[in-house]
């Protein structure tokens, strides 16, 4: 980033200036972390319950994808470990990669005929999702992550 710094003259209440420049730094670690930790309650609701081999298979089934079973464990693995390596910032840009493609497949074939509002199950969400892991993507785990404290990017 090449100017972080907060011009106190540009802000509508300028004595807000001191709190935005010392939280700023964290305000990505901040996303990131909200993107995986939001994401894991739906892995663990999964877990919990009857997902995988019920209702789960039935949906995959339903929308013609191969290997629905398989399909299923997939997407409780992505939306419960991939989803805690996201928020931790371990293996970040593998971890955004897959719950990208997670993403897509619900926008396109699950979500796309409802239309654009989540509110009658359309893309709205999943697509929020998959541009905000579009930017972790390209972004990578950042300073506050354990890919910062390993000293790789992955």
């Amino acid at each position: 980033m090449a100017d972080d710094s907060i011009d106190r003259n540009k802000l509508i209440i300028p004595s807000l200036g001191g709190v935005y420049e010392k939280l700023s730094p964290y305000s990505y670690a901040f996303m990131r972390f909200s993107a995986g930790a939001i994401l894991v309650p739906h892995g663990v609701q999964k877990i919990m319950g009857d997902w995988v081999t019920a209702r789960g298979i039935k949906n995959i089934t339903e929308v013609g994808l191969p290997y629905p079973e398989i399909l299923a464990y997939l997407t409780v693995f992505s939306e419960s470990v991939v989803a805690v390596c996201l928020a931790i910032g371990l293996f970040t840009r593998v971890a955004a990669v897959i719950i990208w493609i997670q993403m897509a497949v619900i926008i396109t074939m699950f979500q796309w005929k409802f239309g654009y509002f989540w509110t009658n199950r359309g893309i709205e969400f999943a697509l929020l999702w998959w541009l905000l892991l579009t930017a972790i993507f390209f972004r990578g785990g950042g300073r506050y992550s354990i890919d910062h404290l390993l000293k790789k990017e992955f």
